[in-house]
């Protein structure tokens, strides 16, 4: 990563886990990178929540996919996560990434926004711009898997990088 990316946080998962938690996120940055390497034994729908906030309706999102031959797009308005992926078929090794950019998370004036790509070499590519409404700073991330999977299997790596100021 450039030299403005600081590594905030890395973890391998050693065993499978129902959702990955990113906690005391530093306010010292401008923005986040989340970057997900994953591996799941069937198709999962992966999505982010802030600061716990799991109740009510205050996320929403918009997803593309495209394979090369075909596209498809879909809307989650007032849900309960922010869905940042859709992976098809399972991968028992890291062949895709998901890159999740989470912009002035700390701001305490502003709904929090993201945008997210998966790049899979095998299925296509993503793209999914996401909004929690709320200004409060985002000081943690949630990453759980929705429908079809629903563990977040060894071997998938979460690294979370801050943004330094300009």
């Amino acid at each position: 990563m450039p030299a403005t990316y600081e590594p905030i946080s890395t973890q391998t998962l050693g065993s499978a886990q129902s959702s990955v938690s990113l906690t005391s996120i530093s306010q010292a940055y401008t923005d986040l990178v989340l970057v997900i390497v994953p591996v799941v034994t069937s198709s999962t729908t992966f999505a982010i929540r802030y600061n716990g906030v799991s109740t009510g309706t205050p996320y929403s999102s918009v997803r593309l996919t495209g394979d090369g031959t075909s596209a498809t797009s879909s809307l989650n308005s007032g849900a309960n996560e922010v869905r940042i992926s859709y992976i098809a078929t399972s991968r028992t090794t890291n062949t895709s990434n998901i890159i999740v950019n989470i912009m002035n998370y700390s701001n305490s004036t502003t709904n929090k926004t993201s945008l997210a790509r998966e790049n899979c070499s095998t299925e296509g590519t993503g793209a999914a711009a996401g909004m929690w409404r709320s200004t409060a700073a985002i000081t943690q991330i949630d990453l759980i898997p929705l429908s079809g999977g629903t563990i977040i299997n060894t071997g998938t790596v979460v690294t979370l990088y801050g943004i330094k100021a300009a």
